[in-house]
């Protein structure tokens, strides 16, 4: 999800809440045309600013997306959560790590991590400058 979209579900659900219950939000076809604008508005922005690789990038994680269990999801929302509260050295490490795994058999993203975890810090950006993050294809289906 995005932030954005984030902040509006956050935004609705607060503005539903009265006095100390909080009541269960609605299934999607009770809610109201204004609460249904308020969600779709930011995703609909992001879409119409997106050149079409972005779009389609879009599209294919709305469907990985729903393709996903409760469980996948959660550890999905908490990947996100641990990437954005890195600091930028991290990110681009992790995006670099992440770009070369995706290439990898299972056993050599086993490998790969073991090693990455007995590098010291100066291993670690030797590797990275060895493995710059390029533009991600698209996953692997």
């Amino acid at each position: 999800m995005t932030p954005r979209l984030i902040l509006a579900l956050a935004l609705l659900s607060t503005s539903a809440v009265s006095g100390a219950q909080t009541p269960t939000l609605p299934e999607w076809d009770r809610l109201t045309p204004q609460q249904r604008e308020a969600l779709i508005a930011p995703v609909r922005d992001r879409w119409n600013d997106a050149p079409p690789p972005q779009r389609e990038r879009m599209l294919q994680h709305g469907q990985r997306w729903q393709g996903m269990t409760p469980e996948q999801r959660e550890l999905a929302r908490r990947g996100r959560h641990r990437f954005e509260n890195m600091s930028p050295e991290q990110r681009e490490q992790a995006r670099a790590l992440f770009a070369q795994m995706r290439e990898l058999s299972p056993a050599q993203r086993d490998a790969l991590r073991e090693r990455w975890s007995k590098m010291t810090p100066e291993q670690r950006q030797e590797w990275l400058k060895a493995n710059p993050v390029k533009d991600l294809p698209p996953p692997k289906r």
